[in-house]
């Protein structure tokens, strides 16, 4: 049996006087959900706040809530994380909320406003949002395991990923493309890519300017097929669930207006038909991990990382989100960490660039030499990036031809085993070797050659070798020059110890360092460089 009080208060709710605004751009509508404001029950309140954020499609879960907003300096959709005020906002904008209020002559049914400390308590409720998680945004097509794509505008279920716009090629992909039709899409590619100065493409003259282009009759190169797989990379980064970096690279100074920054743009622009806007390292390491952090909670589908001059370039984070499906980065201002799924595709440029330790690995080099003391005065037949942004849909179609008709193929050969990186060969790496191009791969040992880090520990292992052969030998036994190169500070023998307890099982030119067990309690370790035979 309902009580009189519940039936009044029933009666009252479905009665109650519409509050509007005229200065609000928000019409408020008697069709909005009603929302219990229930300070002795917030567990009821949140419950049904969560039900009505949930139906919003512009809310997603990206370790924490997050909704799609445009950016206001490139246009395109990216993730920003709620504060408790947006969630306030949010919920005023698609609720009424109300409370019971007592009065003089009983209860009352009131519009009332959200109190932070649910919003605050709604943001906090980690994991139980029932909101669909975000694995990134992207512009480009999104490709299947079966070749299939996806065109149309919207979220998909199986990648996790929001098409932010829809891209209408369907009628330019073959549905089953042979290797000719390949054959034929990786030259369009070449011929668009023909002028960029790689630095080891056999090149020929172009008639009526001052340059040389690619020799398109000739195989391409290593420098070559890297910039072909950076662009396949980019076209399927959202459907990849890792991918290698890219580093664009020239010599120091006289690489200047290279063209490293104009083959990103038209790499990008081919894939999700913009240019995307580059990020600085910033003051120190600390800093562009902050904004590594940043891009990549945002969802933006490019992290480009510009102008690391004359750097040896180190990021743990950015080393996780290479190789992990999911990374944690560090909330900017909190000491919270979140998990990330990294689905951007991730570019570096600069002169005299190099990558250390971890990121070695990672990263595929793209080397430029212009050839000349003065690059920034070489003359161009044509604008480059304005031809590609009028034959965008004809360039993106030829991407997705060699990945469908990768795809669709039983079996390819497969070159140069990449740990953590399997699914991009198939995807990417595997069709280019069918196509006649070079291993990508192949580069990431020169990457490895060029790490400062590296450099130093095969120099001390070579002078041990040197000193010391495969003698096994104490800490205050070793040779004035390996202990230099281990202590060029001369911080003393504790500090040399603990250089050798680091490179301990470390394998670096054709050595590897490893530690004779003592055998008494307190005998000293001692130390073995032993060859190897592999």
């Amino acid at each position: 049996m309902i009580k009189p009080n519940e039936a009044r208060l029933s009666s009252m709710i479905e009665n109650a006087e519409e509050i509007s605004n005229s200065h609000t751009p928000i019409q408020v509508t008697s069709a909005k959900p009603r929302l219990h404001v229930d300070s002795c029950n917030p567990d009821r309140t949140l419950a049904d706040l969560r039900a009505i954020l949930a139906s919003n499609s512009e809310l997603f879960d990206r370790g924490g809530p997050v909704r799609l907003i445009k950016d206001p300096e490139t246009g395109q959709l990216v993730a920003s994380r709620l504060t408790a005020d947006n969630v306030v906002l949010l919920t005023h904008q698609v609720s009424r909320p109300w409370s019971i209020k007592k009065r003089q002559d009983g209860l009352q049914v009131v519009d009332t406003w959200l109190p932070k400390s649910f919003a605050n308590m709604y943001i906090e409720w980690t994991g139980e949002w029932h909101l669909l998680p975000l694995g990134g945004i992207t512009s480009a097509p999104i490709i299947k395991r079966d070749g299939t794509i996806v065109y149309n505008a919207g979220y998909d279920q199986e990648t996790c990923v929001y098409l932010s716009a829809d891209v209408d090629i369907a009628d330019r992909i073959p549905e089953h493309p042979t290797k000719e039709d390949s054959s034929n899409a990786i030259r369009v590619l070449r011929q668009q890519l023909e002028t960029f100065c790689f630095a080891d493409a056999p090149t020929t003259s172009v008639p009526g300017s001052d340059i040389e282009q690619v020799d398109l009759s000739k195989p391409p190169g290593d420098d070559e097929t890297a910039a072909i797989a950076a662009l396949l990379t980019a076209v399927a980064r959202s459907s990849l669930d890792r991918a290698p970096a890219f580093l664009y690279g020239a010599p120091s100074i006289s690489g200047a207006v290279a063209g490293k920054r104009l083959l990103v743009k038209c790499i990008c622009q081919i894939a999700f038909g913009q240019a995307p806007y580059a990020v600085t390292a910033g003051e120190n390491a600390q800093e562009l991990e902050k904004r590594i952090a940043a891009e990549l909670m945002a969802s933006n589908p490019v992290l480009f990382l510009d102008n690391l001059n004359d750097t040896a370039l180190r990021s743990n984070l950015l080393a996780s989100a290479l190789t992990e499906k999911y990374a944690r980065a560090r909330i900017l201002g909190k000491s919270e960490m979140v998990p990330l799924r990294t689905s951007a595709f991730v570019v570096l440029t600069g002169n005299g660039l190099s990558v250390s330790e971890d990121l070695a690995r990672r990263i595929i080099e793209i080397e430029f030499d212009p050839r000349t003391e003065d690059p920034e005065a070489r003359r161009f037949p044509t604008d480059l990036y304005t031809n590609t942004q009028r034959d965008r849909l004809t360039l993106l179609a030829a991407a997705l031809t060699i990945l469908r008709w990768g795809l669709q193929q039983e079996q390819l050969a497969s070159g140069r085993p990449l740990g953590s990186f399997e699914q991009w060969c198939q995807w990417v790496r595997d069709p280019l070797l069918e196509l006649g191009c070079r291993d990508p791969v192949e580069r990431m040992s020169r990457a490895k050659h060029r790490d400062p880090r590296r450099q130093q520990i095969s120099e001390i292992f070579e002078a041990w070798h040197r000193r010391h052969g495969t003698k096994a030998v104490l800490a205050n036994e070793l040779h004035d020059e390996v202990r230099q190169l281990l202590d060029p500070h001369k911080r003393g023998r504790q500090y040399v110890v603990s250089r050798l307890k680091q490179l301990e099982g470390t394998r670096i030119g054709g050595f590897m360092l490893l530690r004779e067990c003592s055998k008494g309690k307190w005998s000293k370790n001692r130390y073995i460089l032993d060859r190897l035979t592999d």
